[in-house]
């Protein structure tokens, strides 16, 4: 195999499982709503999964571990996604708090980063954001 079809599919089996953890996500609450599944099939596209691929990680989507990205802002993207599907029905559950919890230690996080950032990122997604928070935001130079 050459290197270059070995890292094709090291990436597509990295891809999968960080979609099944947004899959997992999804159906943790037992059920995926219309703006859940159109989610999720962008997030298909994004990392080209195919449709039965999809299907079946939809379908079963527990058993994968995500492996962590070397930079830590691929590691925050990971968790910005996760939380835009937590968030696709405007809500947050306890489930739903311990699998992000849970996914952003396998990222690399400690415990108690693991918990702050899904405390903050809570905060972010529901609009409960200081004024003081909101100016940097704001007022960030972008990239």
């Amino acid at each position: 195999m050459s290197i270059s079809k070995l890292y094709e599919s090291e990436t597509q089996k990295n891809n999968i499982a960080y979609f099944a953890a947004i899959a997992n996500i999804a159906t943790v609450d037992g059920r995926i709503n219309e703006k859940e599944f159109n989610l999720l099939s962008k997030f298909a596209s994004k990392l080209d999964i195919s449709e039965e691929q999809l299907k079946n990680l939809i379908a079963n989507p527990k058993g994968y571990s995500i492996t962590p990205p070397n930079s830590k802002s691929e590691r925050l993207e990971y968790l910005f996604d996760l939380f835009k599907m937590v968030f696709a029905d405007h809500d947050i559950d306890d489930e739903e708090i311990k699998l992000v919890r849970r996914y952003a230690m396998e990222l690399g996080y400690t415990s108690d980063i693991a918990k702050s950032i899904v405390e903050n990122s809570i905060k972010i997604f529901r609009g409960d954001v200081s004024f003081e928070d909101y100016q940097y935001l704001v007022n960030k130079k972008p990239n």
